[in-house]
């Protein structure tokens, strides 16, 4: 948490700086001759990139790995087509057994830009929303029977047992700030709020974790975050 901390802080500031270097940049303008009002065009286009907090994660705990692309599209000035995809491993030690999840998802949606920029600044405060789907399997590791010792022994079966082809459906509500470092270049940081809609389930054992959702409590709510590096490949200014 530590080290989350240290990087929403950098973002923070990054954002600060960057208001205002935003402001001293020129702006690419049209002159409308009829009313000789300034016309302030800004890029449209396909923006892709990585989430860079997975790796890091992966860094700090030996139980975890996972990567993501991330990528939008601008289809009115606050408004973008969203979608995130990516595959996770997570291994999960409770009181009586030890069990990996592994697979793929997707998640799509949109985002809403609620920040009124300078000039030519191309800078988000947003909220969206995503579906999300996740295709993976679960191996149960190890468990011990939850028996009374005094009585039965408690053996643990280490013998692995794996269950394929699991679902899981969710929704998250998305806000986050993106900001522009450089030319098209873009750092983001947004946290999400997950509420499970469905998930399948082994036979005698329960999805304790679901890649793209992450664990799985008996609310079936759940929360992420994302540091992400992108690029705006641009197509046509408005």
């Amino acid at each position: 948490m530590k080290h989350m901390y240290k990087y929403f802080i950098s973002i923070c500031l990054l954002f600060v700086f960057v208001d205002g270097f935003s402001q001293e940049q020129k702006t690419d303008t049209l002159i409308n001759s009829k009313t000789d009002s300034i016309i302030y065009k800004t890029n449209y286009g396909l923006r892709l990139g990585v989430d860079i907090s997975k790796p890091i994660l992966a860094q700090f705990n030996s139980t975890y790995s996972g990567f993501e692309v991330v990528g939008d599209y601008r289809i009115k000035k606050n408004l973008y087509i969203a979608a995130e995809a990516g595959y996770e491993k997570e291994t999960t030690s409770e009181d009586y057994t030890n069990s990996t999840s592994r697979g793929n998802y997707i998640k799509l949606g949109f985002n809403y830009n609620a920040y009124q920029n300078w000039l030519d600044m191309n800078n988000e405060i947003f909220i969206g929303y995503r579906y999300g789907f996740s295709l993976f399997e679960q191996t149960l590791n190890s468990y011990t029977p939850n028996v009374n010792t005094s009585y039965f022994p408690a053996t643990t079966n280490t013998t692995p047992l794996t269950t394929t082809d699991l679902t899981a459906h969710w929704s998250e509500l998305v806000f986050g700030f993106r900001t522009e470092t450089f030319k098209n270049f873009f750092i983001t940081f947004s946290g999400s709020y997950k509420v499970m809609m469905d998930v399948k389930e082994p036979e005698n054992f329960k999805t304790l974790f679901s890649p793209g959702f992450n664990r799985i409590f008996e609310t079936g709510t759940g929360f992420g975050f994302n540091y992400t590096l992108t690029y705006l490949i641009p197509f046509k200014k408005k």
